[in-house]
């Protein structure tokens, strides 16, 4: 449904270099990557808002690369939603009939089916100044889908919302992708959105494209240092590697019966590694003893920092099991992890 063959994009200082994906009809599809790496830019050459130097872009397998915006057949979403002020929910919403001919029974069908997928029916007389983040937002997504395009693009719809708007937008996404036949293509930096929300996705970095895969695969199996911690893998770390194992600054780690190629690192996600007062009886391969140096709450869980002969893991432990284990900085724990918690690459 969308492709970009190798998309280069100048602006200043600023460049899209060789960035090429593939997004198939109706995919649900997350572009993630941390400020600045390029996902707007992106975005907007897509749709046709800035210039492309090289590269093509298609769109339901038509080459869109030098037509307008208006005829990509393509809706977009950005975090500040965009409303005109003057208008009502209701005016918004169908502002763009205007310039697309649908008849008035579809139109009249698609509305009401917008209107109760996205809670807005009660709020069409409204302004936007009137309603909440989460409502504006709504009312956003329903006036992108109101022309059916093709592809809607979406640029950090949840960032600028508190998390229980958020929940529900999440929510109302899900609910909107079910029920049409629309290509997704969302930018984001938050990867639980990805992991909630999309089914496959792209990390970017300094305009380049790191990795592409299954959000379940690249969250497991990073392929460079930069998206294994972008991910969360909170444990990497450069290791020499010899048959059946591998090595970090004295410490040796068994890889069980992982399939090694030409390896550099190893990584291991902070809630796969179990910590306990005494050693575990277990089928768990790597058992190390250390020392807290820190104990950091992250909300849900508390991160615990443990040096073993001067190199630092993060263990991911539960409030709960924190609480029943009375550990405290300073001392010392067992710390295990299965062989097939590694990732090496």
């Amino acid at each position: 449904m969308i492709r970009t063959d190798n998309l280069n994009v100048d602006l200043g200082m600023f460049h899209l270099v060789d960035v090429s994906i593939d997004v198939a009809e109706n995919e649900f599809f997350a572009l993630m990557g941390p400020t600045g790496a390029g996902k707007t830019v992106l975005l907007e050459a897509i749709a046709g808002l800035i210039d492309i130097n090289r590269g093509r872009v298609w769109i339901g397998g038509r080459d869109v690369t030098r037509l307008p915006p208006e005829k990509r057949g393509v809706g977009i979403v950005y975090q500040d939603f965009s409303l005109f002020p003057h208008m009502t929910v209701l005016e918004n919403i169908v502002y763009g009939l205007r310039f697309h001919h649908v008849p008035k029974a579809i139109a009249a069908e698609r509305l009401e089916r917008l209107g109760v997928d996205l809670n807005l029916r009660h709020l069409f007389d409204r302004l936007p100044t009137n309603l909440s983040g989460g409502e504006n937002q709504r009312a956003a997504l329903a006036r992108a889908l109101m022309i059916n395009p093709s592809v809607l693009l979406l640029d950090e719809p949840l960032s600028a919302l508190d998390p229980r708007f958020r929940e529900e937008m999440r929510d109302s996404l899900k609910t909107l992708h079910r029920h049409s036949t629309t290509t997704f293509l969302m930018v984001t930096h938050d990867f639980a959105e990805a992991l909630s929300l999309a089914d496959r996705a792209a990390i970017m970095n300094d305009g380049k494209i790191e990795q592409t895969g299954t959000v379940e695969d690249i969250f497991r199996r990073p392929r460079s240092t930069f998206v294994a911690d972008f991910v969360g893998m909170k444990n990497l770390f450069a290791a020499s590697f010899s048959d059946g194992g591998a090595r970090i600054n004295g410490i040796d780690i068994d890889t069980g019966d992982i399939q090694l190629g030409p390896c550099s690192y190893i990584a291991i996600r902070p809630e796969d590694i179990v910590v306990s007062r005494e050693p575990l009886r277990s089928s768990m391969r790597n058992s190390f003893t250390g020392t807290v140096t820190a104990l950091i709450d992250r909300g849900l869980y508390y991160e615990v920092c443990i040096n073993a002969a001067g190199i630092p893991f993060k263990a991911a432990v539960t409030k709960r099991s924190l609480f029943e284990l009375g550990i405290r900085e300073g001392e010392n724990v067992f710390f295990s992890f299965k062989a097939t918690a590694l990732h090496c690459f």
